[in-house]
């Protein structure tokens, strides 16, 4: 599992470090941030967000907070997982043989 850096929130201090990676094979974004705290996190599992969908926070999620200093490199991460995912399709569609039509 090879992640790319993408940032680091840049108000962090020598302890606590909101960061943001992409996992290069799922495309997939990766987030170290706050845990959320008691309130909010009481807020949002009690809250039905979707219609149909079971309020609550499963055991394996959990709620973090991402400073909103953060959102230019949360765009930039948006776009290497754009990226990331492309060339894994890229990828797939290089990895299929066969006849190449040519005669």
């Amino acid at each position: 599992m090879d992640l790319q850096f993408v940032g680091i929130d840049p108000n962090t201090g020598e302890e606590g470090s909101p960061t943001v990676w992409v996992e290069e094979e799922s495309a997939d974004l990766v987030f170290q941030g706050i845990t959320a705290e008691d309130a909010l996190q009481a807020k949002i599992d009690k809250t039905q967000w979707v219609p149909g969908h079971a309020p609550g926070i499963p055991a394996h999620e959990t709620v973090i907070r991402i400073p909103a200093c953060m959102v230019p490199i949360l765009r930039k991460a948006c776009d290497e997982a754009e990226r990331a995912q492309l060339r894994r399709a890229a990828g797939a569609d290089a990895d299929v043989s066969g006849p190449s039509g040519d005669a």
